[in-house]
């Protein structure tokens, strides 16, 4: 395997190919590539693990801010390797920002054949495309649970990621080494991004913060897993774009090309205090339920964000109970 000559857009001209477009951090991040000037391609399949209705949402959103010509996009499964191969040799894009993915701890436990074709496999064919295609760099999707159940926080690039307690987290560890195999033998420039539960507009409806802020402003009961203790680094999408971005324009500057960087907020937030600051945002006290800790579930995570500070300037800027509020905001503003 070796790494065809890469392409490189002269400066403002830049085009780039972004998996995952219609998902909520893929349609924030094409937004902000469009806004400073970036020619994006978006390629998504609909996966209807969620409403694809709420993704056709998000792409209006995209095609909104888009100046013409500025932003094309592609129906189609990131498995597919000749659709995968004939996207590239048409569009020539100088980078690939790769964020489609199955998602989801206690889905994949029911899915874990689905999660690997899907995280892994998927990974796999867009590398090798995308070293056929001479694409200039490479940004891929990451996530906290790859951390597992770590006994040390926060939760440091160089710690030991060895056991995963899921089948998702255990993909995404396995898209870390496949990238980095990638780099080895190829040298193409790729970042591995390791995000910490992000939340905002445009969340995924199955997710914690979404789906409490809808069922609290209704009355309805949320059900709470364990205790109350555990807790997560919550993160703003808007401080998670600006890491995307930072960390497609600064790969080929850091080591030797190939780099793993958490994109977290560093202030964990209890479950507990999470329905607090719900239940103050919406103005209704909740109803809960209360049961057992999830299989595959951690207990805490805690970006160490130490890296990503000194090599991309990420020093995330929205609070937890602003953030909270401003995906409060835009839910109301949603069709039901």
């Amino acid at each position: 395997m070796t790494q065809a000559t890469p392409r490189h857009a002269a400066p403002g001209a830049r085009t780039i190919l972004l998996t995952g477009a219609a998902g909520f951090i893929g349609s924030h991040t094409c937004e902000a590539l469009l806004a400073r000037g970036d020619r994006v391609i978006g390629l998504d399949n609909f996966d209807p693990f969620y409403d694809p209705r709420l993704k056709h949402r998000n792409l209006d959103a995209v095609r909104a801010a888009a100046r013409p010509n500025a932003f094309e996009f592609v129906e189609g499964d990131i498995c597919d390797a000749p659709l995968v191969r004939s996207l590239l040799e048409r569009t020539r894009p100088t980078s690939i920002i790769h964020l489609a993915a199955k998602a989801g701890v206690r889905p994949s436990i029911a899915d874990p054949a689905g999660y690997t074709r899907a995280n892994v496999l998927g990974t796999s064919v867009m590398l090798e495309e995308a070293r056929r295609a001479g694409v200039g760099r490479f940004v891929m999707a990451s996530s906290s649970s790859v951390y597992g159940n770590a006994p040390k926080a926060p939760f440091s690039e160089t710690d030991d990621v060895s056991a995963p307690v899921s089948p998702y987290a255990a993909t995404k560890r396995a898209c870390e080494l496949l990238a980095h195999a990638h780099w080895h033998l190829t040298k193409m420039p790729i970042a591995c991004l390791r995000f910490f539960t992000v939340f905002g507009p445009r969340q995924r409806p199955d997710l914690a913060i979404s789906l409490f802020l809808r069922r609290v402003s209704r009355g309805e009961p949320i059900q709470v897993f364990g205790d109350g203790s555990t807790s997560r680094d919550y993160t703003f999408i808007a401080d998670i774009v600006r890491g995307v971005l930072a960390a497609h324009d600064r790969i080929d500057q850091w080591g030797d090309g190939f780099r793993i960087w958490n994109l977290g907020h560093n202030h964990p937030v209890t479950l507990g205090d999470m329905v607090a600051a719900i239940a103050r945002t919406v103005g209704r006290e909740p109803s809960t339920t209360r049961s057992p800790v999830q299989p595959g579930d951690v207990e805490r995570t805690w970006a160490d964000l130490t890296r990503s500070t000194a090599e991309l300037d990420y020093r995330p800027a929205t609070p937890f109970a602003e953030g909270i509020a401003r995906q409060w905001e835009w839910l109301r503003s949603q069709p039901d």
